[in-house]
């Protein structure tokens, strides 16, 4: 190789010393629906104006069936090829279902594994993309399909490439479908800090719920967190972190009645980003909610946590 080629690789990898994991298959027509899909795409434009390569992304597969029947049921896949859902199964998904919406689900899926792939080779990664907790196993809701961070989780543990891992979620909304599907499993360990007050209306006990209302601000949330990080990694001691950085506890946010700043979301980043690497854990950071009156908003908060996770990734790698 000639050298100057391997100062430019050099220089980019230094530039963001992780991978990012995203598809121009990241979308779907949703209408008028709530739920912001072009923040993926501006996202990845966005990253590729502060100097990103081509070379820094890595494009997912679909998730294959196999995959997905770790944690889903054979019915429940069955009646989302076959577009076979109830009435009352698509109001609780809460989205207009259609084949190019099961294509987008399955492509999530199929990034958070890869996310998770290359955290565990290189320390960390960002999936564009992922962190739909809502899902259980027979049956989506709260605007997620299939649950990528549960079927990724036990893809990992299967293959052998983790005996333990653990879930981080801090999207505003408590994961109810990851607290139920690793409700028995002593090798997953589930942590959510969300609003008490606001979807889902059932919340089945997490490893560790940290439940905050209406109105709590940045010095409650992120002493709440500093009361739990890194203690819960030292005494869990995963081999893999599935980081849900969601943008909806922003103060803005359309669904949220939390009030953090920008500033706040981005000390709660480094809390739980910098506590685990300084431990060497591997972190897969998923962008998971956010739904800001102006989308700009979520893309930069989004685009904070890649800052971020940059800076730590440089010190700690």
């Amino acid at each position: 190789m000639f050298p100057l080629i391997k100062i430019l690789r050099a220089f980019r990898k230094q530039i963001f010393p992780f991978r990012f994991i995203y598809s121009d298959n990241y979308w779907a027509d949703l209408g008028e629906h709530v739920f912001p899909v072009v923040k993926y795409k501006l996202i990845y434009e966005a990253l590729l104006r502060r100097g990103a390569k081509k070379e820094n992304f890595l494009a997912p597969q679909l998730a294959r069936e196999e995959d997905l029947l770790l944690v889903h049921t054979p019915k429940y896949l069955k009646k989302l090829e076959t577009g076979d859902l109830s009435h009352s199964e698509i109001l609780t998904l809460e989205l207009p279902y259609s084949p190019e919406l099961l294509k987008f689900a399955f492509l999530f899926v199929g990034g958070t594994i890869l996310t998770a792939k290359k955290a565990l080779e290189d320390g960390l990664a960002v999936h564009i993309g992922g962190g739909f907790h809502h899902a259980f196993p027979d049956h989506g809701e709260g605007f997620c399909v299939l649950n990528d961070v549960a079927v990724s989780l036990e893809k990992m543990k299967k293959e052998g490439k983790v005996e333990r891992a653990m879930v981080v979620d801090c999207d505003l909304h408590q994961g109810n479908g990851n607290a139920f599907i690793f409700a028995k499993k002593d090798y997953a360990f589930t942590f959510s800090i969300h609003q008490m007050d606001n979807y889902p209306a059932q919340k089945p006990s997490s490893s560790v719920d940290v439940s905050l209302w209406t109105g709590d601000g940045d010095e409650k949330y992120l002493s709440k967190l500093r009361s739990n990080f890194p203690r819960l990694y030292q005494d869990f001691q995963p081999d893999l972190i599935f980081y849900l950085a969601g943008a909806d506890p922003y103060e803005k946010d359309q669904l949220g009645g939390l009030r953090l700043t920008i500033e706040g979301l981005r000390e709660r980043d480094r809390i739980v980003i910098e506590e685990a690497r300084k431990l060497r854990i591997p972190v897969a950071i998923l962008f998971a909610g956010g739904y800001a009156t102006q989308v700009k908003d979520t893309v930069s908060i989004h685009l904070n946590t890649v800052k971020v996770a940059q800076n730590i990734q440089r010190k700690y790698s």
